[in-house]
C-alpha cells in the first residue's frame, strides 16, 4: 500500500524537489532581463540588493533576481551556466538543508548562488572545504564571480599571519577548511585584546563535502595544548605511595590482557588512608573521591599502571635520563614518542629520572559543537542520504536528494566474494589487467594506505595474460553455438602478456599534486590505486580534465620563463580539446570509467562515494566490488559461516559467488556498523555538550571582560561574595559562638583581604552575631580596596582589574580542562554502582563549574587586595605557546602537525621566515628587536608585524 501511495503521489524528497524547480521556473523567466544588462549594470545590482535588504526586505523576497544574477555572472565570467537542477540545489543550501548531488553535477558552481544570496547581508558567508588546496582553488575560481558582483573574497590557509586572517574574515566570502576556522574560534578565546581576535559572528556556512567534514572528521576534537607547570613532586609523591601500597598483592587488581591496573576495595581504603594522612587532599574534602580530588585519582590510576603494566626493558628502556618507549611488535626504540594523560611522567617518576612537563589543554571544541554556533548551516556531498538521521538529530538539516542533469548510465554489478585474500588480489589483478589493455580507466579504491601499497607492489610485478580477441576456428565456421558449447578448443585466441602494469598511487596527503594525477585518471588504459579519501573534490573526466591540464601547462611555462600570450593560450586549449576528445572516444568505447573496490568500507557513505566517480554527466562507467571472507567486515559478521557454506558447495580455488542476496547481507551488516558508530558518536557528544554549555559561558564571560573598561562593580560583588563565602565557611550561622573558628577566620582574613583585624576581640564581645562580624569585615574590606585605590591610582587599577580577571579566569578555565578530563576518564565506574554515568557527570561536573567560579572569586580578590604593585610599564600580554590538534580519525596522525605538507613546492607560505630575504624591510628597521615596538607605528610587537616577513 505505501509503495502504491509513493509511487502515486511520489516521496517527500519527490515532493520538496518538485517545488524547488516551481520556483526555478521564476528564475528562468527572469534570465533574458539581465542577460540584456551590461557588466557595470549587473554589478550594480549587488548595492540595489542590499539596499533593499537594509530597508527591511527579507533575503527570500530577493532570492529569484539574486539566483538570476548569480547565474549571469557565472556565463560571462566562467562560461558556464547552472543548470535548473544545480539552482534547485542552491536553494536547498539557502535554506540550511544538505544537498545530495551525484559526482560531477558540479556542486563548486552550485554554491555560487547561495553564498552570493546571503552575502548581501554583510554578515560573512564561509565555505568550508576538506582541505587547504581546495580553499584556494575555489577561491580563486569562483571568486572570479563574486569579485565581478562587487564583493570581496578572502582565503584562510594554514601560515597566514594574523592581519592576513582578519581581512580574510572581514570579506563578503571566506574560504578554508574546517580545521583552520575552527582553530581561529579556539585562538580568539584566548587573546587579551579584541583588537586580536579574528573572526566575526557565525553567520553562515556552507560545508562541501559535508559528510566528511561533520562526521568523519567529527570522531576527533580540535584541541589547542600548551605546558602545564612543573607537578614533579606530586608525581614523586604518588609514585612512592603507590610502591609501598603494591607490595601487599590484595591491594590491587592486575588485568594484562586488557592492560588494565585497578585498586580493590581495600587498596582504596589503603591509599586514601596514605593520602589523607600526607594533607594531599584539596582544601574541604574529606574522601579520595570527591570532585575536587579527581586529578589526584588520576594521578593515583596512572602511578598504579606504571608499577604494574609497565616493565623496564620490555615496554621501555631508561636510556641518558630518558624513559623511551619500545615498539611491541618490531622492538625498535620509538625516540620522541610519549605515553598521554600523564602516564610517561609516571613512569618517569617510578625509574627516577627526570619528568618531563606534561602538555595541557587550554581550549578545545568539537567539530559538531563548532558547527552548531552558525545562525545556519547548510551542506552538499555526493553521500549523504544513508547518515540523513544523524544530520537532523545533531545539525537539524534536512537531506534532499537532487536529481540529475542526465539520466545515469553507470552499471553496478553485484559484489564477488572469494575464500581469501589471495584469491581476490588474483581476481583484482586481473581485472585491472583486462581494462588496462583494452584501453578502459579504471580507478581502484582501497581502504587504506597500507592495503593501497600491497596492491602496488604486485601490480609492479604480476605476469598478465589478457585474451584480446577470439574467431572461430576455421572447421567452425557459421557454427559460433556449437563452438561455444566446445569452449576455448574450437577458437582462435589472441592473448595480450606483459609483467608489470603501469599504474599511479594515491595516499589522500599531497592534494594539490594527487588533483592533477585524478584529472588524468579518465585516460583510456589509466590505472589509478586511491584511498577512499585521496583526490576529493576533482572530477575524473574521460579522456581528461582541461582546466588542469591548462593548469598544468601554464605553470610548466612559468618554469621555463616563458611568457604566455593570450594567442599561445587560445592555441593551447584548442591543441588540448582536439586531444581530449579523441582520448574520451576511445575511453567510452572501452566502456567508460570502471571502479573497482577492494573491500567494503564499514559504512556504506564511503562505498558510495567511490562508485560515484564513475558515469558523470550521463557518461557510461561500471563499478564492482571484490570481497573476501577474510575482509574485515564479513569476517566479524559472517565469515566463518560464509567460508563453510562456499565449501560445501564446492566453490573451487580462484572462483567467486555473486548474487543479490550476498549484497543485501553486507548492507544489513554495514547499517549495524553504522548504527554503533553512530550511537558512540551520539553518546560522546552528551558529553562534550555538558562542557560546551560552561565553555560558551566563559567565553562570552571573557569577552565581556575584554570589551569593559571599568570592572570595578564586579571586582566589588567579587570581595563582598568572598567575605560572605570565609563568614559562612568558619562561623557557622547556627553555630554557638563557641564553635567558631576565629583562628582559620583570622588567617584566611590576612592571607586573602591583607587585613589584620582584632577578630578574637569581636568575638568575645557580648551577643555579637555571625551577621555583624560580617558586617565589619565588608567594611574592613571596603575601606582596603578604597585605600589600594586611592595609592594605585584609578586607571591603574581598573587596568589591573581586567588583566587579573582574564588571567586567572584562563588559569581557572584550564585547570577545569583538566580535571573533567580526568573525571570522563573514571566516571564510567559509576555504572558498576547502577548509576547513568552520563547524570553523574553532568552534577559533578556542575559541581565543578562551581568550584570554578568559587576559586575565581578568591583568587581574583587575594591577588588585587593583597599584591604589591610596582609601577613600571605593564608588559604586554601574550598568548602563551600552544600546539594545534586535530588527529585524523583514520590514522591517528595529527593532521596539523606538518602544516607545509599541503603546500606545493616552491610556493611561499605567509609565515614561512627563511623566504624573503631581510633587505626588504626599509633601512635600519632589521636590527630592531622581535620584541620591541614596530618602527611602523602600528602600535604592535615588530614580530608580530614587519618582523613577520623576515
Amino acid at each position: 500500500m505505501l509503495g502504491f501511495a509513493k509511487k502515486l503521489f511520489g516521496s517527500s524528497n519527490d515532493r520538496k524537489v518538485k517545488d524547488f524547480m516551481t520556483r526555478v521556473q521564476r528564475i528562468n523567466v527572469l534570465e533574458d532581463k539581465f542577460a540584456a544588462l551590461s557588466d557595470d549594470e549587473l554589478r550594480m545590482m549587488t548595492q540595489t540588493f542590499r539596499d533593499r535588504i537594509d530597508g527591511g526586505e527579507t533575503l527570500d523576497k530577493v532570492m529569484n533576481e539574486a539566483f538570476a544574477v548569480a547565474r549571469e555572472a557565472s556565463k560571462r565570467v566562467l562560461g558556464q551556466r547552472q543548470y535548473d537542477v544545480q539552482l534547485a540545489g542552491g536553494m536547498i543550501l539557502h535554506e540550511g538543508g544538505i544537498a545530495e548531488m551525484r559526482t560531477g553535477e558540479g556542486k563548486t558552481l552550485v554554491a555560487v548562488a547561495p553564498v552570493y544570496l546571503n552575502a548581501l547581508e554583510g554578515k560573512g558567508v564561509h565555505v568550508i572545504t576538506v582541505n587547504d588546496y581546495l580553499a584556494k582553488r575555489d577561491a580563486e575560481w569562483m571568486g572570479r564571480v563574486y569579485r565581478f558582483l562587487g564583493m570581496e573574497v578572502g582565503v584562510i590557509v594554514n601560515g597566514l599571519s594574523q592581519g592576513q586572517r582578519q581581512s580574510a574574515y572581514n570579506a563578503d566570502v571566506t574560504y578554508g577548511t574546517n580545521n583552520e576556522f575552527g582553530f581561529d574560534y579556539l585562538r580568539d578565546n584566548l587573546v587579551y585584546d579584541r583588537r586580536e581576535m579574528v573572526q566575526r559572528p557565525h553567520n553562515f556556512a556552507i560545508v562541501d563535502e559535508v559528510d566528511s567534514i561533520l562526521i568523519d572528521e567529527a570522531r576527533t576534537p580540535l584541541i589547542i595544548s600548551g605546558p602545564t607547570e612543573d607537578r614533579s613532586d606530586l608525581y614523586k609523591i604518588v609514585d612512592a605511595i603507590i610502591k609501598e601500597l603494591i607490595k601487599d598483592p590484595t591491594t590491587f587488581d592486575l588485568d594484562e590482557k586488557q592492560r588494565q591496573a585497578l585498586l580493590t576495595e581495600e587498596g582504596s581504603e589503603k591509599i586514601e588512608e596514605l593520602m589523607e594522612a600526607g594533607g594531599h587532599f584539596a582544601e574541604d574534602t574529606v574522601g579520595l573521591y570527591d570532585a575536587a580530588n579527581v586529578t589526584l585519582v588520576h594521578h593515583i590510576n596512572q602511578a598504579l599502571r606504571a608499577n604494574t603494566l609497565y616493565q623496564k626493558d620490555k615496554d621501555y628502556i631508561v636510556k641518558a635520563g630518558e624513559v623511551v618507549l619500545i615498539d611491541e611488535f618490531t622492538g625498535r626504540m620509538m625516540t620522541g614518542r610519549r605515553l598521554s594523560e600523564g602516564l610517561h611522567q609516571a613512569i618517569e617518576a617510578k625509574e627516577d629520572v627526570k619528568i618531563q612537563p606534561e602538555n595541557q589543554t587550554l581550549a578545545s571544541v568539537t567539530i559538531q559543537n563548532y558547527f552548531r554556533l552558525y545562525t545556519k548551516l547548510s551542506g552538499m556531498t555526493g553521500t549523504a542520504a544513508t547518515e540523513a538521521q544523524e544530520f537532523l538529530d545533531i545539525y537539524k538539516m534536512d537531506v534532499l536528494e537532487v536529481p540529475t542533469n542526465r539520466p545515469v548510465q553507470r552499471i553496478d554489478h553485484d559484489d564477488e566474494v572469494y575464500r581469501t585474500y589471495a584469491e581476490k588480489n588474483q581476481a583484482i589483478a586481473h581485472q585491472i589487467a583486462e581494462c588496462h589493455v583494452k584501453g578502459q580507466p579504471i580507478l581502484v579504491g582501497t581502504v587504506s594506505i597500507e592495503k593501497s601499497e600491497q596492491l602496488s607492489e604486485m601490480l609492479n610485478t604480476y605476469a598478465y595474460k589478457v585474451e584480446v580477441s577470439r574467431t572461430p576456428k576455421a572447421e567452425y565456421a557459421g557454427r559460433e553455438k556449437e563452438a561455444a558449447k566446445i569452449g576455448d578448443d574450437a577458437f582462435d585466441i589472441q592473448y595480450a602478456t606483459g609483467k608489470g602494469i603501469t599504474h599511479n598511487v594515491l595516499n589522500a596527503r599531497q592534494h594539490e599534486q594527487e588533483a592533477f594525477i585524478v584529472a588524468d585518471a579518465g585516460l583510456p588504459g589509466a590505472v589509478t590505486i586511491a584511498t577512499n579519501m585521496a583526490g576529493r573534490g576533482t572530477d575524473i573526466q574521460l579522456g581528461g580534465n582541461l582546466e588542469m591540464r591548462l593548469q598544468k601547462w601554464r605553470q610548466d611555462q612559468r618554469n621555463l620563463a616563458i611568457e604566455i600570450t593570450p594567442e599561445m593560450e587560445t592555441a593551447e586549449e584548442a591543441r588540448l580539446k582536439a586531444d581530449i576528445a579523441v582520448h574520451k572516444a576511445t575511453a567510452l568505447a572501452a566502456g567508460g570509467l570502471f571502479v573497482l573496490g577492494t573491500e567494503r568500507h564499514e559504512s556504506r557513505r564511503i562505498d558510495n562515494q567511490l562508485r560515484g566517480r564513475t558515469g558523470r554527466q550521463g557518461d557510461p562507467g561500471t563499478s564492482k566490488f571484490f570481497l573476501c571472507c577474510e575482509d574485515d567486515l564479513l569476517r566479524i559478521f559472517a565469515g566463518d559461516r560464509l567460508d563453510s557454506i562456499m565449501r560445501s558447495f564446492g566453490v573451487a580455488e580462484g572462483e567467486a559467488i555473486s548474487h543479490p542476496w550476498l549484497n543485501r547481507a553486507v548492507e544489513t551488516a554495514q547499517k549495524r556498523v553504522e548504527t554503533r558508530n553512530y550511537d558512540i558518536r551520539k553518546n560522546l557528544l552528551k558529553y562534550d555538550d555538558v562542557v560546551n554549555d560552561q565553555r560558551k559561558a566563559v567565553f562570552e564571560q571573557r569577552q565581556e571582560f575584554m570589551d569593559s573598561t571599568d570592572l570595578s562593580e564586579l571586582v566589588g560583588e567579587f570581595r563582598q561574595d568572598v567575605v560572605t563565602d570565609l563568614v559562612d565557611r568558619y562561623l557557622p550561622p547556627k553555630a554557638y559562638a563557641e564553635q567558631w573558628d576565629i583562628d582559620g577566620l583570622d588567617e584566611k582574613v590576612r592571607s586573602t583581604l591583607g587585613l589584620e583585624l582584632p577578630l578574637h576581640d569581636w568575638a568575645a564581645e557580648e551577643g555579637v552575631s555571625n551577621e555583624e562580624f560580617e558586617e565589619r569585615l565588608q567594611a574592613a574590606a571596603a575601606a582596603r580596596a578604597a585605600e589600594r585605590l586611592e595609592m594605585i591610582g584609578a586607571d591603574q587599577t581598573r587596568g589591573l582589574e581586567k588583566q587579573f580577571l582574564m588571567q586567572m579566569l584562563d588559569m581557572s578555565w584550564r585547570e577545569h580542562l583538566v580535571h573533567l578530563d580526568h573525571l570522563r576518564g573514571i566516571i564510567g565506574l559509576r555504572g558498576y554502582g547502577q548509576r547513568d554515568p552520563l547524570n553523574e557527570y553532568k552534577t559533578e561536573a556542575f559541581s565543578l563549574f562551581e568550584t570554578l567560579l568559587s576559586d575565581l572569586r578568591h583568587s581574583v580578590t587575594r591577588w588585587l587586595m593583597t599584591v604589591e604593585f610596582r609601577f613600571e610599564p605593564p608588559p604586554e600580554m601574550e598568548m602563551p605557546e600552544f600546539q594545534e590538534i586535530h588527529l585524523n580519525p583514520g590514522t591517528g596522525e595529527n593532521e596539523m602537525g606538518n602544516p607545509n605538507a599541503q603546500l606545493p613546492e616552491g610556493r611561499l607560505d605567509g609565515d614561512d621566515r627563511s623566504r624573503l630575504p631581510v633587505d626588504v624591510l626599509p633601512a635600519g628597521w632589521e636590527r630592531t628587536s622581535r620584541n620591541a615596538d614596530c618602527p611602523c607605528g602600528s602600535g604592535r610587537k615588530f614580530k608580530h608585524c614587519h618582523g613577520a616577513l623576515v
